[in-house]
């Protein structure tokens, strides 16, 4: 393939509302004017990038029902009405996912000048109901037809059987993997807790220099993972600075074009970061509770590896990361996928992360990119890596960047093949488990006083001393036994399990 061919990102904005009154914000659509015009000037063509715009492609905003809110956009910024306009699905690797997309697209001939926005006016809508406002939001769009999804999975984010456990949002499901993963690594619970706070006070030395954060507030390792009552413990073993934070006023954009159309726009090759390969990968094993090992997850390796290959680059070549950061068991996750120690002295992140510069829905990557592109620019020669992660450690995006053309071409190979884990079967839990259980992967809940609420549990019954069936279970909803659960390590705990016809759900008492 032709060099002329190469993607490059040539333009990214981004946008942070600081606006307390609901009726004084901008509505989404304003916002996502706002980004995608800001990152047309950051090109150094201005508006007139939106002439030859032929893919313009938008992660919806929460609470932001128009017809069609990329159309709406996109007519809205004077996009060429012959342009492919796509919203997507939901998934907090969307941005990156569409990167590679575009990528794939440009290198093929396909697409020439790409536009990618999306966001997020949680805040602004929270704070109205509080008040009682209703928002007056822009609507419209023209309908979107059925191949105007981009990205669209029919598969929920949890099954019937995890409905019934109520282990429905990620506060619940993260903290399985952390459990899980500490004890593999052998982590004593205080050795663990204070990893937890070492690692993530960088994100939030990155946050406080980053005028785009949410909460732009260094604190100290202790600060984090020390449950008082202002950082009241939530699902075990993460206190409330250690959780993502959606309800969030931001946004971000960015502008794929190729080689050849950046010199044909006359946009100056400084603002160029080239997208040198990218992969994306999801678990055979979609559901949290189905995961054959709650330590692993080889989906996030694919994807990350995949994009490494491509590149022609190991991860010892990556000058800078952005690791999907929701909870830090996804960045745990990532340097154990990747064989980082924990605390490389590289950066994990270049925003702050998601519990610090903000998780703005499914759109965190559209501020993580647009923040790489600003730093690749500034750096000289150096190596990016951008990842995403969906639902919950489900689906992963990977791209890798850098301000320097690719040695070797851009021609894409096919992918790695999928790694030894991604071909273990699923582990389907019994719906009705009845007997003695070990203890694989868990989290206790609290309520917002602080005090444990609920037990999730993920094992195996005991069959005459050998694996058998895996169950998802809850615990009694007893204080002093959830307690106990939070005294020592509970992973490899053994108890009994029965089912409650009455309830659908599963009951874990431990021995």
């Amino acid at each position: 393939m032709s060099s002329d061919r190469a993607p490059v990102l040539v333009g990214v904005a981004q946008y942070v509302g600081r606006e307390t009154d609901p009726t004084a914000a901008p509505d989404p659509l304003t916002m996502m004017i706002d980004v995608a015009t800001r990152a047309a000037y950051d090109t150094g063509v201005g508006q007139i990038l939106f002439d030859h715009v032929d893919a313009f492609i938008q992660i919806p905003l929460a609470f932001w029902t128009p017809v069609n809110g990329a159309a709406l956009t996109a007519e809205q910024l004077g996009i060429n009405p012959r342009a492919r306009v796509q919203n997507t699905g939901g998934g907090g690797e969307m941005g990156v996912l569409a990167a590679n997309h575009l990528a794939d697209e440009i290198m093929a001939g396909r697409t020439e000048v790409a536009v990618m926005t999306g966001g997020q006016a949680w805040k602004t809508a929270e704070r109205a109901k509080a008040a009682g406002v209703e928002l007056d939001w822009p609507t419209g769009g023209n309908p979107a037809g059925a191949d105007d999804r981009f990205a669209l999975t029919t598969k929920p984010m949890v099954s019937g059987l995890e409905e019934r456990h109520q282990l429905t949002r990620p506060i619940h499901a993260y903290p399985l993997f952390e459990n899980a993963l500490r004890a593999a690594q052998g982590m004593t619970l205080v050795e663990h807790a204070q990893r937890l706070g070492e690692m993530m006070t960088e994100f939030t030395a990155v946050a406080a220099a980053n005028p785009y954060a949410w909460f732009p507030t260094e604190r100290s390792a202790e600060e984090l993972a020390t449950p008082t009552a202002e950082n009241r413990m939530i699902g075990f073993p993460y206190t409330k600075y250690l959780n993502s934070v959606l309800n969030t006023d931001q946004a971000g954009a960015y502008v794929m074009t190729s080689v050849a159309k950046a010199r044909e726009l006359g946009i100056p090759s400084d603002r160029w970061v080239y997208w040198w390969g990218g992969h994306n990968a999801a678990e055979e094993a979609w559901f949290a509770s189905t995961r054959p090992n709650f330590a692993e997850c080889p989906s996030m390796k694919d994807s990350s590896t995949g994009a490494l290959d491509q590149a022609g680059v190991g991860v010892d070549d990556i000058a800078l990361f952005d690791f999907y950061s929701c909870f830090p068991v996804a960045v745990r996750m990532a340097c154990a996928m990747l064989g980082i120690d924990e605390l490389d002295p590289r950066p994990f992140t270049v925003t702050g992360g998601l519990p610090y510069a903000g998780g703005p829905g499914s759109a965190y990557n559209m501020n993580s990119i647009a923040a790489m592109v600003e730093r690749l620019r500034d750096a000289d020669g150096s190596i990016g890596l951008v990842t995403g992660n969906g639902f919950f450690l489900t689906k992963h995006a990977a791209a890798v960047l850098s301000a320097q053309p690719k040695q070797g071409g851009w021609d894409r190979p096919d992918g790695p093949p999928p790694s030894a884990a991604m071909e273990t079967a699923p582990a389907i839990p019994d719906e009705s488990a009845t007997g003695r259980g070990r203890i694989e992967a868990y989290t206790v809940m609290h309520d917002r006083d602080g005090q444990p609420s609920m037990g999730y549990i993920c094992g195996h019954l005991d069959n005459n001393g050998s694996e058998g069936h895996r169950f998802l279970a809850n615990t009694p909803e007893d204080p002093d036994l959830l307690r106990d659960l939070l005294a020592a390590e509970t992973v490899g705990r053994t108890g009994d399990v029965r089912y409650d016809a009455s309830t659908g759900r599963c009951i874990f008492t431990p021995a």
